[in-house]
């Protein structure tokens, strides 16, 4: 609100302020619906305790039992949780568009995949370090700037812009809510999938190598 009173015109960056309240709303709730700690934080516990032990006997594997787990709860978070957004913009008159939703919904949950993902490499450290929680609040940090929960990142300069824009990471805040408060096209959208997709792909090879790498080491330690 103070920015828009000292600016010299009704829009910044092309968008009025009832985009910018839009978007501030739904930001608050998808960046907590496709930020994910508390499954990360098992898995290292798992692994810390030598308890992962129970688990690599069971008919799915560590990474599919965690993730399961995870798309369940963020599933069930997800549909009370937006009640909330969307009574506020309805309330306000703020710019939504409804048909969008489930598309925006759907990426959303293929985001998590990616996040999951790159917790799970995360959690292999643990086969080798101490302490590893640690690096759980700093990628959570890290995708916290990158993401547009910061900021919209259509407001930066190329070519940072293009850089941000181009990795996976928006998809955890910017593209979902910018393709439903419509600062976004459709042509964002599916970029938003190609990405995520390629950003899977590759923390999934990431992630295998990690685990055998850490299983080796860890069966030989007898931690």
């Amino acid at each position: 609100m103070a920015i828009f009173a000292a600016a010299s015109s009704d829009t910044i960056g092309g968008f009025t302020k009832e985009y910018y309240l839009s978007y501030a709303i739904w930001t608050a709730f998808i960046g907590r619906i496709t930020a994910s700690w508390m499954y990360e934080m098992r898995m290292i516990e798992e692994i810390d305790s030598g308890s992962v032990n129970g688990l690599l006997v069971r008919p799915m594997s560590f990474y599919e039992y965690y993730l399961s787990q995870l798309i369940g709860y963020k599933f069930v978070t997800t549909v009370m949780s937006l009640c909330v957004p969307f009574l506020v913009t309805w309330l306000f008159g703020l710019p939504l568009l409804i048909e969008r939703v489930p598309a925006m919904l759907l990426l959303v949950m293929y985001y998590l995949i990616l996040v999951h993902t790159i917790g799970f490499c995360v959690a292999t450290l643990a086969f080798r370090w101490n302490r590893v929680h640690a690096m759980t609040t700093a990628k959570n940090l890290g995708l916290w700037l990158v993401s547009g929960e910061l900021l919209p990142l259509d407001l930066l300069t190329d070519p940072y812009r293009s850089w941000l824009l181009n990795l996976p990471f928006s998809n955890a805040v910017y593209i979902p809510v910018g393709y439903i408060t419509g600062r976004i096209d459709h042509d964002m959208l599916l970029h938003g999938f190609k990405t995520a997709t390629y950003g899977i792909l590759f923390f999934s090879v990431l992630a295998f190598v990690m685990w055998r790498q850490g299983l080796r080491k860890y069966v030989g330690t007898g931690a």
